[in-house]
């Protein structure tokens, strides 16, 4: 019935707005060519969402399929809103014309209103093939220095990198991934941390990345997190013994790459005998996401005046616990919002994604009670298979020890 009802409203906004294209021409070939774009994306996003598949996570073929249906939908929905307030218009102006007993002819549709829908609508359609074609690879390094009037003195000047959901079930390029890991590495920074998501739905989708993440260096070690997508909780399981297998099996990977998964725990990186703590939290989050992080235990041994970076791969943990937690988190590192893949980002201007409406903290630093939270954009992408806007994300935060303010 879904499947029906889906086929009946995507025919009928498809109908409708091909009105726009009549008014502008009567290039017949150009009715044609409106017509196999909206019948081709719609039956190939049937056909491929129709195969088996592992896991309800959209990727591969599937992804493709929906990201260039949504790519259409955006373009028709555009023409169909024009028309709406031009029709509305018309059938208005009738209703007056026969109220003053005047000719009740509907008025014709404005060639120029329809030729403005059809240029604003090529906007985002063409965005959205823009974001799947090249958008998806677009790595970003954002740098930032984080003062802090508790880092331990020795640590003055210690640089770290971020990445975050890598989503390796999505990834389809091997030289563009060979780039970016070297390009993690070309920062030369002192740790990297990543914080959740390796996978869309099992283990196995590292297998042809391993070696690739493997190739990641930093002279104080690689430090991770799961994410919500790592317990492989949208995937159909035979039985409870496999989902744990798959989570074991996950783990193993991470080691084998030189990793170190922080499950609930901390570790102590050391220098000129002063120190700092990585704390990693399991996955936290509020809508139905999973609750396996605990802070608490997480931290335990760690005295509230010593300095922590803590890894939590989703921000509402941070509103929820850790800003407010007498632990005292002086620097937050999340991901998972993606910055939900699309957005308009101009650096002091504008910062505006859909995401925004549900996460407070969705993309960069924020600060409250005197403490930071980054929110990494993402490494790879999910569902949508590109990026229009919000970039993938490589993080370099240098950490600085506030001066003393000179009287």
């Amino acid at each position: 019935m879904r499947w029906v009802l889906f086929t009946i409203l995507y025919s009928l906004v498809a109908f409708y707005g091909f009105q726009a294209v009549k008014t502008v021409t009567k290039q017949k070939w150009l009715y044609f060519l409106y017509a196999a774009i909206s019948i081709g994306a719609f039956f190939n996003f049937i056909y491929w969402f129709l195969q088996p598949a592992t896991g309800h996570v959209l990727s591969g073929n599937r992804a493709y399929a929906f990201g260039v249906l949504l790519a259409v939908i955006s373009l028709m929905l555009i023409l169909v809103f024009f028309l709406l307030l031009e029709d509305g218009t018309r059938f208005v102006t009738k209703a007056i014309s026969i109220s003053r007993k005047k000719s009740s002819h509907l008025p014709s549709r404005r060639k120029f209103i329809s030729q403005m829908a059809l240029a604003v609508a090529a906007l985002p359609f063409s965005s959205l093939l823009y974001g799947m074609y090249k958008g998806r690879y677009n790595y970003q390094v954002l740098t930032y220095e984080i003062e802090f009037d508790d880092l331990p003195e020795a640590f003055d000047n210690y640089q770290i990198t971020q990445i975050s959901d890598i989503h390796s079930g999505s990834l389809d390029n091997i030289e563009k991934i060979n780039y970016v890991v070297d390009l993690i590495n070309k920062q030369q920074s002192d740790a990297v941390f990543f914080t959740g998501d390796l996978v869309n739905n099992l283990a196995d989708e590292l297998e042809d990345w391993k070696h690739v993440f493997k190739n990641l260096k930093a002279k104080d070690g690689i430090f991770s997190v799961l994410g919500n997508h790592d317990y492989g909780d949208y995937v159909n399981w035979d039985s409870t013994k496999a989902k744990a297998e798959n989570l074991t099996r996950l783990k193993a990977i991470q080691k084998e790459m030189g990793w170190e998964l922080l499950l609930n725990e901390h570790r102590w990186i050391e220098r000129a005998q002063e120190k700092i703590a990585i704390v990693g939290v399991e996955n936290w989050g509020t809508g139905g996401f999973v609750k396996h992080g605990d802070a608490d235990k997480a931290s335990k041994g760690i005295n509230p005046k010593d300095f922590k970076i803590l890894l939590s791969h989703d921000p509402s943990y941070w509103q929820e616990k850790i800003k407010s937690d007498k632990q005292n988190y002086q620097l937050t590192l999340s991901g998972h919002t993606h910055g939900m893949q699309f957005g308009i980002e101009i650096p002091g201007w504008v910062k505006w994604s859909p995401v925004q409406y549900r996460y407070k903290n969705w993309a960069g630093i924020y600060q409250e009670m005197n403490r930071f939270i980054n929110v990494n954009r993402g490494f790879g992408y999910l569902a949508y298979p590109g990026r229009v806007g919000i970039w993938p994300e490589i993080t370099v935060i240098k950490l600085r020890r506030k001066k003393p303010d000179v009287a």
